[in-house]
């Protein structure tokens, strides 16, 4: 099974951006979570973490982008976090058949548009992550 990122949809209200991606990932939802999940997992394909508590209400601190808050956690599936700048940048991993997983990518901010293509190069190195 191979992965694919699939067109970033966005919307505009005011603003403030809402970006959207569906990604198709070749492994299952419990070898994607550490990717989006965990320190580590985060810094191999996105951002350095420096700190992340991995629970509701735990801490996030991600160098150039700013501290922030982990506002929706469920183990395998959900990791959300929301930044101070006013960032939410969620990760939602569901089942694709046995071998495969998608995730669905919501980051919203304020600001310019035009993060689509810096997002479709990071879920393209997450993808060569995952089946390295």
């Amino acid at each position: 099974m191979t992965g694919s990122v699939e067109q970033g949809t966005s919307q505009t209200h005011g603003s403030s951006r809402v970006l959207h991606f569906l990604v198709r990932l070749p492994v299952p939802m419990e070898g994607a979570w550490p990717a989006v999940g965990s320190a580590e997992g985060l810094a191999r394909w996105w951002t350095g973490v420096r700190v992340l508590e991995p629970r509701l209400g735990g801490a996030v601190v991600l160098p150039g982008l700013g501290e922030g808050q982990v506002t929706a956690w469920d183990v395998d599936r959900v990791a959300e976090y929301t930044l101070e700048r006013g960032d939410r940048i969620r990760f939602h991993l569901e089942r694709d058949g046995d071998q495969g997983a998608v995730l669905r990518f919501t980051h919203e901010y304020e600001g310019p548009e035009g993060t689509e293509p810096a997002w479709r190069a990071r879920f393209e190195r997450l993808l060569e992550t995952l089946v390295a």
